[in-house]
Formats: structure tokens, C-alpha cells, sequence
């Protein structure tokens, strides 16, 4: 179980690690030719975490403007602005009555052409037709039946449908309009999901990949944070600001963002390992930050860069491995090269008195 140090128990512990470096051990039988008396603190790594903090532009996942086919005159709106359409819904029709003869017509002249096709057929191996007039026949059949199609065809483009779920925006088309292929009859949006995209600096290509989860908030509802998950990556940077564009996923089933919206985008990412030493490790000279770590029982000082600060930890660009130790207390009294002898702190927190050990005999 984990040991809780008091305020006065701290206390007590620096006022012994104090009294233990003023009397130079001599309360410990002469253990003064053992080093320095000092407690340390062993190196672990972890990597740093970067906070990116971006602001993304919104669309839904599928967004179309709707375009009839044709030209001609509505007969009939399927639709209201704002309303939830499936696909294959119909939303507009143009007046089809010349579309539907020619369909007729192309029935009947197919319907001709099978029969004559037929009536050859029964003659066929008599002598009575051609060969070559049966072959005219066959011809004649696949003509017409080509013909059926391309004016079902142009009946069909007399009506819009929706080309998938969505919800259709505004539109100005009315009953009796004539309109052509050049106007627009509305928008139609999926937005049962939201792609958001957003631009993070160059330095951290290597540091995301799809499917990694973030965070995103509208302006409107700031305390609201959504979760999101990266849908793609850029394949180039952009020369000009050095980074390049990620695009989001945020899920949005009841569709009560609309595309469009801006969000503030927060991204946690794992930086470089870094070595981890106690806050009370680090001291500062005229050349910066520095540590004191122990290697073969002596003192050397390591110039250490702050990368971040942690709650009583200090990740530090410098030259530590794991599991090295180094001095987080007794550091006042630390010299180049200077021997050193470990104390046990757990010792100092009880009413047991301070034992020095070797750095060799420190336990695991």
C-alpha cells in the first residue's frame, strides 16, 4: 500500500536529510567516508503530449444542388423546404405528355416489328423470305426496341428524385415555372454525419493516422464537447503555411448541426519520449537547467532543457537513460565528481534512525 506523507512527516524527513548533511553522518558511526548523503529519484520516460487546438469549417458527408434533366414545366413539387427525403423520393416533375406518346409509339413500333420478325421466322428453310430479309427484320427489332429506351429515358428525366437520404434545403420553384437544365431546384444534404477540416502544422504528419478520436466543440455550445475520429489525411503540405489538412468525422444522427458550422477542434497527440525527473531535481545555474545524476556512486551534472511541467515531475530534454538515478534531495551540497552515499527515505518518515547505503547497494 502506498505511503501518505503528511505535511509534518515531510517535515521531518528534510529536517533529518538536513541535520544528516550538516553533521556529515556522524551520528551514523562514522559513515562519513561513505560519500554525500543524498535521496534520488529513479529516470523513467514518457512521451510528451501535444495539444492542438485548431478551428474547422464543416460539410455534410454527401451535399448535392438538385438540377432537373430537362427542360419544360412543373406540374408538380414533391417537397418542402427543410424536409427529411428518402431515396428515390420523387421532388419534381415536368410536364411529360410528349414523353409518354413517344413511349407509346415506340411500344407500337416494336410490337410491328416483332410480329413481321415472327412471321419471317415461320418461313425460314422454305425459300418463300430471304435470308438477308430476315436478317432486315432482326435489325428493324433491335432498332425499335433501342428506340423504347431512349424514350423511357426521356420520360424518366422529366422527374427529379433524390439520389439518397437527406434533407432538402430552400427553394423558389413553383407549380407552372417553366425551368431548364440550368436551374437549380434545391439542395439536398446528408448530414447524418459532418466531415470537418482543419489544418495542423507539418511537424506532426507522422503523428496521426486515420481513425485516431478527438475532440470537437461548437462556438455555440462550448462546454459541449463531441467526439470525432479522424476520416483522412492530406497527401501534401501546403507550401505557403507549412501544413496540411485533416478532415474529421463527426456523427451527427440527429441532425442537429448543420453543415456549415465551425468547430473548435482539440487534438491530444503523443509527442517525443522524454526522460521524467521530480520538479525538485531540476536546478538552474548561469548556463540553465541541470540535474545531478549518480553514476558509479559520483555526482555528474547533466544540462537538462524543460520540456513540459507536470504535476511535480519535469520532462527534460538531456542526456538520461532509464532507470538512471539522480539527486532530488541533498542537491545543495552536490559537487562534479563528488562520491555520494543513498539514503533510504522511507527510513527518515519513520522513527527509525537514517541509514546510508552505497549506490551499488540501492534496493531495485
Amino acid at each position: 500500500m502506498p505511503t501518505h506523507r503528511t505535511p509534518t512527516r515531510r517535515l521531518h524527513r528534510a529536517a533529518a536529510v538536513a541535520l544528516t548533511l550538516a553533521s556529515g553522518w556522524a551520528a551514523l558511526a562514522g559513515a562519513q567516508a561513505d560519500g554525500t548523503p543524498v535521496i534520488v529519484s529513479d529516470v523513467r520516460l514518457e512521451h510528451e503530449r501535444v495539444e492542438i487546438r485548431a478551428v474547422g469549417e464543416s460539410r455534410a458527408q454527401r451535399s448535392v444542388t438538385l438540377y432537373p434533366a430537362a427542360s419544360g414545366e412543373v406540374t408538380e413539387i414533391g417537397f418542402d423546404s427543410g424536409d427529411r427525403v428518402s431515396q428515390g423520393q420523387v421532388l419534381l416533375r415536368l410536364d411529360s405528355r410528349d414523353q409518354r406518346l413517344a413511349v407509346q409509339l415506340a411500344e407500337v413500333r416494336v410490337e410491328d416489328a416483332e410480329l413481321l420478325l415472327s412471321r419471317y421466322q415461320r418461313t425460314e428453310g422454305t425459300g418463300a423470305v430471304s435470308p438477308t430479309t430476315i436478317d432486315s427484320a432482326r435489325t428493324a427489332l433491335a432498332t425499335a426496341r433501342l428506340e423504347l429506351a431512349r424514350a423511357e429515358v426521356a420520360l424518366e428525366d422529366r422527374t427529379l428524385r433524390a439520389p439518397f437520404d437527406g434533407v432538402v434545403g430552400l427553394t423558389d420553384i413553383d407549380v407552372g415555372d417553366r425551368i431548364d437544365t440550368d436551374t437549380a431546384v434545391t439542395s439536398l444534404d446528408d448530414r447524418a454525419r459532418l466531415l470537418v477540416r482543419f489544418e495542423v502544422p507539418e511537424q506532426f504528419l507522422d503523428r496521426l493516422h486515420e481513425g485516431q478520436p478527438l475532440s470537437v466543440t461548437t462556438w455555440a455550445e462550448p462546454r459541449r464537447p463531441l467526439e470525432a475520429t479522424v476520416d483522412a489525411i492530406d497527401s501534401r503540405v501546403a507550401p505557403e503555411t507549412r501544413t496540411f489538412t485533416v478532415r474529421a468525422r463527426v456523427d451527427n444522427p440527429e441532425g442537429r448541426l448543420l453543415p456549415g458550422t465551425s468547430f473548435r477542434v482539440a487534438l491530444d497527440l503523443l509527442g517525443q519520449e522524454y526522460p521524467v525527473v521530480p520538479e525538485i531535481a531540476l536546478q538552474w545555474g548561469g548556463e540553465g537547467a541541470y540535474v545531478w545524476a549518480i553514476r558509479d556512486g559520483r555526482a555528474v551534472r547533466v544540462p537538462a532543457t524543460v520540456v513540459a511541467r507536470r504535476e511535480g515531475t519535469v520532462l527534460v530534454d538531456a542526456d538520461l537513460e532509464r532507470g538512471v538515478a539522480v539527486v532530488s534531495e541533498g542537491v545543495q551540497q552536490m559537487r562534479e565528481d563528488v562520491q555520494v552515499s543513498i539514503v533510504d527515505p522511507e527510513q527518515l518518515d519513520g522513527d527509525e534512525p537514517v541509514v546510508a547505503q552505497r549506490d551499488g547497494e540501492r534496493d531495485p
